[in-house]
């Protein structure tokens, strides 16, 4: 069991300790998912809740989820990947890497030219400060990435998911309405 946890370990700490604005990204969506997937649950095995109004709200938290999880991972992404260039393209850099570059006048004509890249610098150049511009860069993508986070699900998910699940309702309730006598069952024997 423990070989298990140290390989799992060793995967998550190779994938993400080089950018830990993508394991956030990662378990945002997976929490995203699992309680998407908890509210649906417990909606359906809830014996509280009538059929007529779990067949009002499970198409509601459908939407809710697929908006939730859609959103957060776009704009995550989208923040993420942006400020990323900016660093790559050596706008924002630390001092240390500021230096360096001012010493060599070749890499600063390069600098916040779309097609220059920080990553290559560090790879090829001696004495380039590698580690202060991945920790640099990584703390600007994570910061970013908490920022659109919350941006995108406490801004702009409810705006958008409102209005998917209100054109989903309306469209269902249309087509029962159309249809009284059409009756779906789902694998668990409910009836909507």
């Amino acid at each position: 069991m423990s070989n298990i946890f140290q390989k799992t370990l060793k995967w998550v700490y190779e994938k993400f300790s080089k950018d830990t604005s993508k394991m956030l990204i990662w378990t945002g969506s997976i929490g995203w998912a699992l309680s998407s997937f908890a509210q649906m649950m417990g909606i359906v095995f809830n014996p509280k809740i009538s059929d007529k109004e779990k067949s009002f709200l499970l198409p509601q938290e459908m939407w809710d989820a697929i908006t939730n999880i859609m959103l957060f991972v776009c704009v995550t992404n989208v923040a993420k990947y942006g400020v990323k260039k900016l660093f790559t393209t050596g706008k924002f850099a630390p001092e240390s890497v500021r230096n360096y570059i001012k010493k060599n006048s070749e890499l600063a004509k390069q600098v916040g030219k779309i097609d220059f890249n920080l990553d290559k610098v560090a790879e090829t150049m001696p004495n380039f400060p590698k580690t202060e511009y991945e920790a640099y860069r990584n703390i600007g993508t994570t910061l970013t990435t908490v920022g659109a986070g919350i941006l995108a699900t406490n801004i702009l998910t409810p705006i958008a998911r409102n209005r998917l699940a209100s054109n989903a309702q309306t469209k269902y309730v249309n087509y029962k309405n159309s249809n009284p006598y059409q009756t779906t069952y789902y694998s668990n024997g409910m009836k909507i």
